[in-house]
């Protein structure tokens, strides 16, 4: 017994022999408190040996969105030194082209961290091909739901494959001296279509060179339909895989636009919006027209008297809804919402700080962001207020507020059923409107056409769930 408790005793002073003298060698070192270094400096030397990284953040930024992106970025590097960001712009101002190079990137085999994208159909045509990480595991780690986080989310299979970047909504500019002039109040959510109609006939004035129209249209799907590109979960599919276009509110709104054109002159022509190619804002700005169904993008332009000059005020108010009995098919009252999606590539080999990136640049009330955010607990209001900043006389400021802010106004969740067709359904959209419009088809016969020509699109193209 004595000789083994000598033993153990050997080992133990042995032990604590070579741990004196590594903290002997230790002592020499510059950065210990023995030479006058501290706790600190010596806690330096760890945060030095954390891996550093370096990721690419990439999008399609303008010179002067390029400048509000590499702010956040720098907040974001600020914060986290281990991670640096590398802002790669693939096609400055078009997201179109943008996507082309991308693809192109992805299929080359370049890692891929993280990726601005147009639109929850962008992801998820994405993460069909493989190409996209999916991120349940990194919102498991931190406890995330992402239904509880964000408005839309890119969902397939159960996996999550998008955050969302900034939100879009579509509201109704309108000139509030007109307003004024017509003895009209400002609307409020639960106006209809027919209740705009009405609207555009009593804001209709002047003849010739000098009419003021009640209302524009542009030459957009959205002003072709507007419940389906405003009220429904997906503006092609329903929840089924199966065409839209098939619609009640087709019907209905492709007669309220011949109407408001032809037997109450309070739009100006489709065939003239055309030929003229004309811009839409100058149509508002200009007093051309009263009424201009938009989105909070315009936010800034009533205030930018330079670019439009104008002297009246804007005021705002929700979509209309579409009337009784015209509603679309599984209508919730709900608004459509989108925005641009964050992704990260699967071929990123630097997840963690992707993931981190993401949710940084999606949920940091920044002084540097420029757009609304898709994150539900954002401070959209203190942006609102800052993007009007020293204009507020331009806008009527308590319709602005409800239309974006006034719990009345509430958003669908995202679609779960999408199809990467929607450049040739757009095209069939566009194509049947000026039948109707131009040509004068019956509108059973376009609406059918419409349909016939949608489901084989599809059927050829499939859809993503």
């Amino acid at each position: 017994m004595k000789h083994k408790g000598k033993q153990k005793l050997s080992v133990i002073l042995g032990a604590f022999l070579a741990v004196t003298l590594l903290l002997s060698g230790c002592g020499n070192s510059g950065n210990s408190a023995a030479n006058g270094g501290s706790a600190a400096d010596a806690n330096s030397g760890s945060a030095q040996a954390e891996k550093q990284v370096t990721i690419t953040y990439y999008n399609w930024d303008n010179e002067a969105q390029s400048a509000g992106t590499d702010a956040m970025l720098q907040e974001f590097m600020d914060q986290n030194p281990n991670i640096k960001v590398e802002h790669k712009v693939l096609v400055p101002g078009d997201s179109v082209e943008m996507l082309k190079k991308l693809d192109f990137l992805i299929s080359s085999g370049e890692a891929i961290d993280v990726v601005q994208l147009p639109s929850l159909g962008a992801v998820l045509e994405r993460a069909t091909r493989g190409a996209l990480a999916p991120l349940n595991e990194f919102y498991e780690q931190e406890s995330l739901v992402p239904e509880d986080e964000y408005y839309v989310n890119a969902k397939v299979d159960d996996k999550y494959y998008g955050m969302q970047y900034t939100k879009s909504i579509n509201y109704v500019m309108l000139n509030k001296d007109a307003l004024d002039e017509a003895g009209l109040e400002v609307p409020k959510f639960g106006w209809t279509w027919d209740d705009y109609r009405e609207y555009a006939k009593k804001l209709t004035q002047g003849e010739g060179v000098d009419k003021r129209y009640g209302t524009y249209f542009h030459t957009w799907e959205l002003y072709m339909n507007a419940p389906a590109q405003t009220m429904m979960k997906d503006p092609f599919l329903y929840d089924d895989g199966t065409t839209i276009l098939a619609d009640p509110t087709y019907k209905y709104f492709f007669q309220l636009r011949k109407d408001m054109e032809e037997k109450d002159q309070s739009a100006k022509p489709y065939s003239d919006v055309l030929a003229a190619k004309l811009n839409y804002r100058t149509e508002f700005f200009n007093e051309e027209a009263a009424m201009i169904l938009t989105g909070n993008f315009t936010i800034p332009d009533p205030g930018n008297t330079e670019q439009y000059p104008h002297d009246f005020k804007t005021a705002f108010a929700p979509v209309p809804v579409p009337p009784a009995g015209s509603e679309p098919k599984g209508y919730e009252g709900k608004y459509f919402t989108s925005g641009n999606m964050l992704a990260m590539g699967e071929t990123s080999e630097n997840k963690e700080a992707s993931f981190k990136l993401m949710r940084f640049m999606t949920t940091a009330d920044s002084d540097n962001r420029a757009e609304f955010s898709g994150y539900k607990k954002a401070n959209n209001e203190e942006l609102l207020t800052k993007l009007v900043a020293g204009k507020e006389d331009m806008y009527d400021m308590d319709s602005l507020k409800y239309t974006l802010f006034d719990d009345d106004i509430q958003f669908l969740d995202g679609a779960q059923v999408m199809t990467t067709a929607t450049s040739e359904l757009t095209k069939v959209i566009d194509d049947g409107f000026s039948k109707f419009m131009l040509s004068n088809e019956p509108i059973d016969e376009v609406q059918q056409w419409m349909v016939d020509e949608a489901t084989k699109i599809i059927n050829e193209k499939g859809v993503v769930k």
